[in-house]
């Protein structure tokens, strides 16, 4: 079982009763990793042990591209106990991993191995629900704070360690990206940039300073949010993204080109498709969405980002996704 220090952090109760349940119904060896290194490291001594993580969704994420990456995910039947806020463990419940923590425990226990379709591109980014193009807003920043504007940054590439490739990787800001320092892959900082758990005093001290610095944070973010009753009587909608000038294909075929912008883009592997990607693109100022099926979609252009799972990646100027069928499994509840 490994806990991912997330968890830990914001819901130790959850992570208690997860273990409480796990401990109880079967022979578990429990692994708190600090960093990423520390996960595979635990992951490649399972032996002929089942991996259960408890944690949120990008854990989940971090966990199916480590496992992917050492081409080992087919042979590993994943279990996920879910640790969060709602936004956090929005994919893992889109999955059908039951949210409540004693509910996804006993799954891990008494639950079926469900096969599923994923998406991969060429660097080794892995879609376990779908991505869509504009990216839109973040459901949570980098480090689990709403919203995801600079400061709770954007997602991370979670392309997972290696040299850096068209600048798809290391460069998911929502502003500029030589703004920041990009070693925060993989979920590997906190809100203050060092690794989790890890203040600049070592590994055994935090900055006292932190939890005024999250508050102050928290604080400005509420403030700069619109007040509902002014301006109108409500809320300031956000305004809608500008259509896209992008080159869409599916499996070889011309969807649209460059000169047909388009509002939206959307690739899920969500349906039952036999390793089939469905594609819907929204073409600005049409009666209509383009849908369709393949193996493989291909998205060229001006730099665009996409939010794929609890991600947002980019930007980037092509990116390849190919469907992998039953790449891996799923332990969900038992369907009456």
């Amino acid at each position: 079982m490994v806990i991912d220090p997330n968890a830990r952090r914001t819901d130790g109760e959850s992570v208690r009763i997860a273990k409480d349940v796990l401990c109880a119904g079967a022979q578990t060896k429990i692994c708190l990793p600090d960093t990423p290194e520390e996960v595979e490291r635990a992951l490649a001594r399972r032996g002929a042990r089942r991996p259960v993580l408890v944690g949120d969704d990008r854990a989940l994420l971090r966990m199916v591209e480590l496992l992917h990456r050492r081409r080992e995910l087919a042979d590993a039947t994943l279990s996920v106990v879910p640790v969060g806020g709602s936004a956090t463990v929005a994919l893992a419940h889109s999955l059908g991993v039951p949210t409540d923590a004693v509910a996804a425990a006993r799954t891990v226990l008494d639950g079926t191995a469900h096969p599923r379709d994923l998406l991969v591109d060429e660097s080794g980014g892995v879609v376990l629900g779908g991505l869509r193009i504009p990216s839109g807003r973040a459901p949570y920043g980098a480090h689990g704070t709403p919203g995801g504007g600079c400061g709770g940054a954007p997602g991370p590439d979670g392309h997972g360690p290696g040299p850096q490739g068209d600048g798809a990787r290391g460069r998911d800001c929502h502003c500029d990206p030589r703004a920041h320092d990009h070693r925060a892959e993989d979920g590997e900082s906190d809100e203050d940039g060092g690794p989790p758990g890890h203040g600049p005093q070592g590994d055994d001290h935090q900055p006292w300073w932190t939890p005024a610095a999250r508050t102050a944070r928290t604080a400005l973010t509420l403030l700069s949010l619109p007040v509902i009753g002014l301006s109108g009587g409500g809320a300031r909608k956000p305004p809608h993204p500008p259509p896209q000038r992008l080159r869409i294909e599916a499996d070889g075929v011309l969807l649209t080109d460059l000169d047909r912008p388009v509002e939206r883009v959307s690739v899920s592997t969500a349906a039952p498709g036999g390793g089939l990607a469905e594609v819907v693109v929204h073409p600005h100022a049409a009666d209509g969405p383009l849908r369709t099926r393949a193996r493989a979609v291909t998205v060229s252009g001006p730099d665009f980002r996409y939010h794929a799972d609890a991600l947002i990646r980019g930007p980037v100027r092509s990116r390849t996704w190919t469907v992998l069928a039953e790449a891996w499994s799923l332990m969900l509840p038992h369907r009456p």
